[in-house]
């Protein structure tokens, strides 16, 4: 499961991206971090700990942040992707959280901010999504 920011317009395109990169079409479900789904799936101990970015919730259970979370998207899409998350996890995790906070900080000024949750996809991809 991959939650984002509903109301971030970067988090929107890496939706879109994922959703466009996803050769199986099963690599995930979505949910915006302000959704139903997010509340049921995460206890509320680890909420407030959580980034208001993009969260995933792997099949056991674990919460992946930051560039954790994205190395671990790039490798569950496969092929291409996973050579390069193979290389960024040569890179410190610290200087790899770093850059991504850095980029989280600024996300509205750059990307903007949306009212809608969901990015707009076509129908046959809306059923990936959770409330």
């Amino acid at each position: 499961m991959l939650f984002y920011d509903g109301h971030c317009g970067l988090c929107h395109r890496a939706v879109k991206f994922v959703l466009k990169h996803d050769r199986t079409g099963e690599a995930f479900r979505f949910a915006p971090l302000q959704g139903e789904a997010f509340r049921a799936l995460v206890p509320d101990a680890a909420r407030g700990s959580l980034p208001d970015s993009i969260v995933v919730r792997t099949s056991d259970g674990a919460l992946l942040v930051r560039s954790t979370a994205f190395i671990h998207i790039l490798r569950r899409l496969g092929g291409g992707w996973r050579l390069w998350a193979s290389v960024l996890t040569v890179i410190p995790r610290g200087l790899r959280d770093a850059a991504y906070d850095f980029v989280a900080r600024v996300r509205y000024r750059i990307f903007g901010r949306r009212d809608e949750l969901c990015p707009i996809v076509p129908a046959e991809l809306r059923k990936r999504f959770d409330p």
